[in-house]
């Protein structure tokens, strides 16, 4: 049975919020217990538990990090979720230097609204090239 859409949008936008409040556990509470995320084509991160722990490692490196929703497509039990990130790289080891980069995520929903599969990924070389400071 397709999902709301309004009810997708609804998701998204506690997502967004999850994220801005620099949180693994919130973020990783939208996914399925036994969900995939893959960014950037490499290799799965599998199951709520371990989400929660790398989307936490990101927070430390960007403590000022704030995400945005830019657009959400979505139709049936999929959504494509358009963001923006900006933060200061100044965890332990950072460069302090500002990073803005645009993504997307390609999900998959289960009935409850919960990711099951996430696939997403932004411009990786351009992100390496903000953390040096090269603009």
């Amino acid at each position: 049975m397709p999902l709301d859409p309004a009810a997708i949008r609804k998701m998204a936008e506690g997502y967004t919020q999850a994220w801005c409040s620099r949180s693994g556990e919130a973020v990783a509470s939208f996914f399925a217990e036994d969900a995939t995320s893959v960014i950037n084509a490499g290799p799965p991160t599998i199951g709520r538990p371990a989400i929660a722990e790398a989307m936490g490692a990101f927070f430390v490196d960007f403590p000022d990090l704030v995400l945005r929703m830019d657009d959400l497509r979505s139709g049936g039990k999929q959504a494509i979720f358009l963001w923006t990130l900006e933060g200061t790289n100044s965890g332990p080891g950072g460069t302090g230097n500002v990073v803005s980069i645009v993504g997307w995520q390609n999900w998959r929903l289960d009935d409850d609204g919960l990711i099951v599969a996430a696939d997403g990924g932004y411009d990786a070389e351009d992100y390496e090239r903000q953390i040096r400071g090269n603009r």
